[in-house]
């Protein structure tokens, strides 16, 4: 079956906008922004700094159909508890050269 990619941006904003920052703060998550959110997600689902893999901005809405999916599934596994949001974030400022969001 093939992924609808109106879906898929629907459900980013969603998820990027709206539900993981209003779980920030009672989860003690390092950020609290949606361009953050973004950030860590696309990073992680790219293996490095999202813009070295997807040409044009909105990322999302240039991302290949498969990185979006597997950077929304991120965010639901980090809603869930499967996923360390700390350390995606980690993981994401060190492909950037930083240790801290800001």
């Amino acid at each position: 079956m093939a992924i609808d990619r109106t879906t898929l941006e629907r459900d980013w904003l969603r998820l990027t906008r709206e539900l993981l920052p209003g779980l920030a703060q009672a989860r003690g998550w390092p950020v609290s922004a949606d361009h953050c959110f973004q950030r860590i997600m696309l990073d992680n689902a790219c293996g490095g700094r999202w813009y070295d893999h997807i040409a044009g901005r909105p990322a999302y809405t240039h991302a290949p159909v498969d990185t979006l999916a597997r950077a929304i599934a991120l965010g639901e596994a980090a809603i869930r508890g499967e996923a360390d949001l700390t350390a995606l974030n980690r993981r994401s400022l060190a492909w950037r050269g930083r240790t801290r969001a800001g």
